[in-house]
């Protein structure tokens, strides 16, 4: 133990950058000194509201802050959530050496060299007990555990204030479909020699008693496939191999061959045969081609899209969008998987596609076809009676969950005051003494695209749901360099929801510019008529300034808007000025706000009309610099050009297709679901 400048111990910092207050991208930071240690480094899946995002992964800011400090990582098993995001942060540091379990690792290899990172770090297979020394600070001892996935581990980790025990994913499984039992009398021996804190799996602490076994859901499985008259098609976790082996055991039972439909599920089955983790004769998998020319009463199908995923395989089935495969109404579609949180809705529209095209769907909790790999709360208080630790801190899970595994481990003993409910970026500051809450470092998330090579930023995905909500408002303007409109705006609309003609918002685009040339013309031009003299940009953000809260106060909407301003030399265009005059139109009062009515011609030489200006009509402050401030906000009018093809004007001045609008959105928000 070393000791800082003021004489106390140095703590044991300990930091997830994620899996807390969620389900997935489990991530954890250990340090000490000058040392960094990764334990796992996982995904999560995007919310509906994330268009165009393909995985969600931690904000790794702070290790790439420190990566010179970065000594090691260590794995705990295979499943996504747990190393699905380690590619993709090789591409912003190097992790020295990465020690896991070999089926892991034989993943994790895969897509180091799909992502061209493989030379940023060296892998290192382990073994169950054995010892591994990560920097000068950590030794690891890797404990054998069960879950729905074969190779996991419980880590061990002795640091210089004692040993944290970090469970990883886990459940109390006694008949393991590998043989591979839980190894208790490590744990016992750790817990007996003293456990200084616990972070433990939190993601079944609402459920009670055992998670059932893996082999309980084989009799349930056995009797479904024996029952089918027709085709069988089974979907589950590719990475959830156990599960799978009992799948392709019963296809040999009962005289089926198998074939295998989305990368994950072929990448993971060849690795795990390949491993020794999944052992069947070689010809019981047959090409989709081959499989065509058997009778259906003899195919398997073993495919991904348990979770609804739009462009998975059963998804596609669903649609009669797959290429190989078409339904029929003597298939029989076995779910044996759980929607994870989530996911439920598009999971529910899959089997209600799969139905209406008259195949049978077995799901559900009731059908005894798939259990947990997690473990429920007599699993955890088993967990806590065999390591016996000083402090607890729940982890993996959704705030109700963390905070009722700390209820439970109250009823095991621990005192609630030695216990920490923590998020993603708190630091839990460990000594032989005490546990505390440490100054939080900077956590979140990026988001990748379909490529897992851009990151999505916040903006872009503002504008995305922009997109997706009020659609798009592309408006073109063109504007002079002594600071005239050289022409009408001409507008394109994409998805916004209105009954308004595109005329009308040209229109207010028009006087929109209009009022920003003759109000914020002085600080947008820096001295000169050249173009390079105009803060081109910062008119565009103007005029879309003004559109949007134009738009949210007449349609109560609010596309993304985006105005493209066309710079044009001075003298070298005709002047176009839209007509600003109040008409008395209530309705549209305010910058831009007049009712349009007319427009002024076209007009050479720089040469314009005059305009009215009423301060009673303003919606918000003229910017100032140097301390002189712009003129007031004119009444804004619309072009002649259009006033013939205008709605009539209702007797207090608003449109009707206004007023119509508004009362279409009032109706919307207040009907009942």
């Amino acid at each position: 133990m070393t000791q800082t400048p003021n004489g106390s111990v140095e703590p044991l910092r300990i930091i997830p950058l994620g899996g807390l207050h969620e389900i997935g991208k489990n991530t954890c930071v250990f340090e000490y000194g000058n040392e960094l240690m990764l334990v796992d480094a996982g995904l999560s899946f995007p919310s509906d509201d994330m268009h165009g995002v393909n995985v969600v992964v931690p904000d790794t800011t702070y290790l790439r802050e420190n990566q010179q400090r970065i000594r090691g990582m260590i794995v705990t098993h295979g499943h996504e959530d747990h190393i699905g995001g380690i590619a993709h942060h090789l591409k912003q540091f190097t992790i020295p050496v990465i020690y896991g379990p070999r089926l892991a690792l034989s993943l994790l290899d895969d897509k180091m060299k799909e992502a061209g990172v493989s030379d940023r770090t060296g892998t290192r297979t382990v073994r169950p007990r054995e010892v591994v020394k990560v920097g000068k600070n950590f030794s690891v001892e890797f404990i054998r555990n069960t879950h729905s996935i074969a190779d996991s581990f419980s880590l061990a980790i002795t640091t210089p204030v004692g040993v944290v025990v970090f469970t990883g994913d886990f459940k109390f499984d006694h008949t393991p479909v590998d043989g591979e039992r839980f190894d208790l009398h490590r744990l016992a021996r750790y817990g007996e020699d003293g456990v200084l804190c616990l972070f433990s799996d939190s993601t079944n602490a609402e459920l009670p008693g055992f998670t059932p076994p893996e082999r309980s859901v084989f009799p349930n499985l056995d009797r479904h496939v024996a029952q089918a008259k027709g085709r069988v098609l089974v979907t589950t976790f590719a990475s959830s191999v156990h599960r799978v082996s009992m799948i392709l055991e019963l296809a040999l039972k009962h005289g089926r061959r198998v074939g295998l439909l989305g990368r994950s599920m072929l990448n993971v089955i060849a690795k795990a045969r390949e491993l020794g983790y999944i052992r069947c004769p070689d010809d019981l998998f047959l090409t989709m081609k081959q499989l065509r020319d058997l009778p259906e009463r003899e195919l398997l199908l073993l495919m991904t899209g348990s979770q609804g995923e739009h462009l998975a395989a059963l998804s596609r089935i669903a649609r009669a969008e797959h290429p190989h495969v078409q339904l029929k109404s003597t298939d029989t579609v076995i779910f044996s998987a759980s929607p994870i949180p989530g996911n439920t809705i598009g999971v529910v529209k899959v089997i209600d596609q799969l139905m209406m095209q008259g195949a049978t769907v077995i799901y559900g909790k009731d059908k005894g076809i798939h259990v947990s790999g997690h473990g429920s709360q007599e699993d955890e208080k088993l967990m806590l009676a065999l390591t016996r630790p000083k402090f607890f801190v729940p982890v993996h899970g959704e705030h109700r969950m963390l905070v009722q595994h700390c209820k439970t481990a109250q009823s095991m003993g621990i005192p609630a005051e030695s216990m920490l409910v923590i998020e993603n970026g708190d630091v839990v500051e460990l000594t032989p003494e005490s546990i505390r809450r440490g100054e939080p470092v900077k956590a979140g998330i990026e988001l990748l695209d379909s490529s897992r090579k851009g990151v999505i930023n916040t903006q872009v995905l503002k504008e995305r749901q922009q997109l997706a909500e009020d659609g798009v408002l592309v408006a073109h303007v063109s504007v002079s360099s002594a600071g005239h409109m050289g022409a009408p705006a001409r507008v394109n609309l994409r998805g916004v929801a209105t009954s308004l003609a595109p005329q009308h918002f040209a229109n207010w685009t028009d006087n929109e510019v209009q009022w920003v040339l003759d109000n914020r013309w002085q600080q947008l031009c820096r001295g000169g008529d050249d173009l390079q003299d105009v803060d081109w940009v910062g008119l565009q953000r103007e005029v879309e300034l003004g559109l949007q809260r134009r738009l949210r106060r007449e349609l109560e909407v609010a596309p993304l808007i985006i105005v493209v301003v066309q710079p044009t030399p001075k003298g070298s265009t005709a002047v176009y000025k839209p007509d600003t005059e109040e008409k008395g139109a209530p309705g549209h009062m305010g910058r831009g706000g007049g009712r349009h009515q007319g427009a002024r011609p076209l007009q050479r030489n720089g040469s314009s009309n005059g305009q009215s200006r009423n301060p009673a009509l303003m919606d918000r402050r003229p910017l100032s610099t140097h301390g002189s401030s712009s003129t007031m906000a004119p009444p804004s009018t619309v072009p002649s050009s259009v006033a013939s093809s205008e709605p009539e004007v209702k007797a207090n001045g608003v449109e009707p297709g206004v007023e119509t609008e508004r009362k279409r959105r009032s109706r919307s928000r207040t009907s009942p679901a």
